[in-house]
């Protein structure tokens, strides 16, 4: 009877203490996928295993972004030990796009009602005057242009309804980019069983749906309108994690909403190609300032910060090496004219190589990752007259012949004091200097500063 008793007691202490909590972690992803996105979502990923969490949220709204951003998150979703959810929402979010791929690879793909996703064809391939977009690996994935993202209708297929034509490719390369992106998004949509036929006409007719049509054509796995529904449809489900099945066991969940933190805010800012191209051109400026008047310090060392800035978010981005080539024998060009006046020939030819190579700089046509033109405008202007009018007042100001120190002598008049032929003293400028001179002078007798040597100087009889 004591025996019962004390496991009766037992259970009764075990079932009363309160069950620990298990953390989900929500992860947003807004707007423009770009360099800063994917290294904030690998990093989140990463330190959510690492804080032993029990499952993964990511809560996507974006239009779009670039390629190599984007299969860096896909990277880190596949690559995951923890079950990874991507759930488009609130009503009227949308995962247009890179959205689409990130949806596709994700372990559990969710929609809340009133969402959409879709148009995910390379922008290069859709959108008018592309470049080549297999030059830097960073190839584009946005919306159509001329189409709206969202669906409006669709037919039996699961294709959008202003969907009709295929995307045409018109040369080798695009071919090659249609292709790899149609086999990867194939893939993705493999990895957990969704459907493929469906994943390869967002490609290749840029097709979007709404939730409910994803839904009905697999597309996704189920609706939910907001986070707690996410959970309550993903537990209990099998998912394939690094190629082997997991079951996916939440209980007294606890979301923990993550902050974007200061290196993402510092990413956000400098990959954004506007401020990219701003600090690149303020360490140009400052180092060229620097060299040609040395000793002040300030510009040289904002420069030197701003370059490095500089280069590091261009590291990021798709940067076309043609248009970084023009933007720098540009400004070359233009300090060439400051240093030798050719009639305008090479300051011309400067501000045009360096408007042509701004706006080449950004190889993509993704929305949100262009250099403004009005920005570019304004920073030739700029550039032009920071190299005719400053560059050139600052060499003239160096070929002005000295006026203080002792240089400031040479080819002054003096007066004889004592002396000569030999060593003697002579007055120049109200003082009193020691002379050297071969020819007999006398006291008065003017002569010229002709070298200095220490301070003794070597001076000449006037010619009368």
């Amino acid at each position: 009877m004591k025996v019962l008793a004390v496991l009766a007691a037992l259970s009764i202490w075990f079932f009363s203490q309160p069950v620990l909590a298990q953390n989900v972690w929500v992860i947003e992803i807004s707007g423009g996928i770009g360099p800063a996105t994917s290294d904030y979502v690998s990093r989140e990923i990463e330190q959510a295993h690492k804080e032993q969490a029990s499952f993964i949220v990511l809560k996507v709204d974006t239009p779009g972004g670039l390629d190599t951003s984007m299969r860096d998150i896909i990277r880190a979703i596949t690559t995951s030990p923890l079950p990874v959810a991507t759930w488009v929402g609130p009503a009227g979010a949308r995962a247009a796009s890179a959205g689409t791929y990130i949806l596709l690879a994700s372990h559990i793909a969710a929609m809340a009602p009133g969402t959409n996703l879709g148009a995910a064809t390379p922008v290069s391939l859709t959108a008018p005057g592309g470049k080549d977009p297999d030059d830097s690996g960073g190839n584009p994935f946005a919306p159509k242009k001329d189409k709206e993202p969202e669906s409006s209708g669709s037919d039996e297929d699961g294709e959008a309804a202003d969907s009709d034509e295929k995307v045409t490719a018109k040369t080798a390369m695009e071919k090659k980019v249609i292709n790899d992106a149609r086999a990867y998004i194939r893939g993705l949509a493999k990895l957990h069983g969704r459907n493929e036929e469906w994943a390869e006409t967002a490609v290749t007719e840029a097709a979007s749906i709404d939730a409910e049509k994803a839904l009905e054509l697999n597309v996704i796995d189920f609706l939910a309108s907001d986070l707690d529904g996410l959970i309550r449809q993903s537990n209990g489900r099998t998912v394939i994690i690094n190629g082997l099945e997991a079951k996916i066991e939440l209980a007294n969940v606890a979301y923990i909403e993550r902050e974007q933190d200061w290196r993402f805010k510092l990413l956000s800012v400098i990959t954004n190609p506007n401020v990219a191209y701003i600090l690149m051109l303020i360490g140009i400026y400052g180092l060229l300032l620097e060299f040609y008047n040395p000793g002040v310090g300030l510009p040289g060392v904002l420069g030197g910060i701003c370059l490095l800035l500089a280069m590091y978010s261009l590291q990021m981005l798709p940067v076309s090496y043609a248009g970084l080539g023009l933007l720098l024998l540009g400004i070359a060009l233009m300090v060439a004219e400051a240093f030798s006046p050719s009639f305008g020939i090479l300051g011309l030819g400067g501000i045009v190589a360096f408007a042509l190579g701004s706006v080449m700089l950004m190889d993509t046509e993704t929305p949100g990752y262009q250099i403004a033109i009005p920005l570019i405008v304004g920073l030739t202007v700029v550039s032009a007259l920071f190299t005719f009018v400053i560059l050139t007042l600052l060499l003239k100001a160096r070929r002005k012949p000295v006026t203080t120190g002792m240089e400031a002598l040479l080819g002054r008049e003096a007066v004889v004091v004592s002396g000569f032929p030999g060593s003697g003293r002579v007055l120049v400028e109200g003082e009193i200097w020691q002379a050297n001179c071969d020819a007999p002078l006398v006291k008065g007798d003017r002569v010229t500063v002709v070298q200095i040597n220490g301070l003794c100087l070597e001076v000449n009889q006037r010619s009368k």
